[in-house]
């Protein structure tokens, strides 16, 4: 097998199952304008984070790394009238690009772009629903790799039994299984993947997949009861 192929299987599922439309189209082609990185998940991948949203019965939304809101679209097109998604991004030029998106998509009334560093974005977080108990029903987790262990930490205070929770990126080209590999990347998500198979509250899976987006794979968990 090689990428050529796998884009064209690719292409294929995505014709088939997850077609564009023009606030998707849109919000790539924006994004792409204002010179954001293309790291985007692939249609199916965001077809797959809808259905999962779906199936799940997700009212609250939490999302760490907006990037333009193109996963927003699909994440935020799972809810019901009266939900709500808040999505993490760091940087205020991709926060701006997001909220334009999700604004022609129509999703502006149900989603929410907090901005600043995701650590103090939900440290923030913990303050409200403490005062105010909220839990998140999904949380997507895509951002910087090196600190996903505070990101499921902190998924996991702001969660409730039977939450799930989607961790991308997860293989890392293959270096994820390399111990010694001082990336980072790698060794936050290792340390994440640690957390979620030794923590008692979380049952989790990690999927290697191939496509578009080259190698790579996303880790999924369920907080138990």
């Amino acid at each position: 097998m090689s990428q050529p192929q796998w884009n064209s299987v690719d292409a294929y599922f995505t014709g088939l199952l997850a077609p564009a439309d023009d606030a998707l189209t849109a919000a790539l082609r924006d994004s792409d304008t204002a010179g954001l990185p293309k790291i985007s998940v692939s249609p199916n991948q965001g077809k797959l984070l809808h259905l999962l949203a779906l199936t799940q019965g997700a009212r609250r939304i939490l999302e760490i790394g907006t990037l333009g809101g193109y996963s927003t679209i699909w994440l935020a097109r799972a809810l019901p009238s009266d939900g709500r998604l808040i999505t993490l991004e760091h940087k205020q030029e991709h926060a701006d690009v997001a909220r334009a998106n999700l604004a022609r998509a129509g999703l502006d009334k149900v989603t929410e772009v907090r901005v600043g560093p995701a650590l103090d974005s939900l440290a923030a977080l913990g303050a409200e629903h403490a005062e105010h108990p909220a839990p998140f029903d999904f949380v997507f987790i895509d951002a910087d790799k090196a600190n996903n262990p505070h990101y499921v930490e902190w998924s996991l205070k702001l969660t409730r039994p039977g939450s799930l929770i989607v961790l991308d990126n997860v293989v890392r080209g293959g270096a994820v299984t390399d111990a010694a590999d001082p990336d980072p990347h790698v060794r936050g998500t290792r340390a994440a993947l640690e957390l979620m198979a030794a923590h008692p509250r979380l049952e989790a899976t990690a999927i290697q997949t191939v496509g578009t987006k080259g190698y790579d794979g996303f880790a999924l968990a369920r907080v138990r009861e």
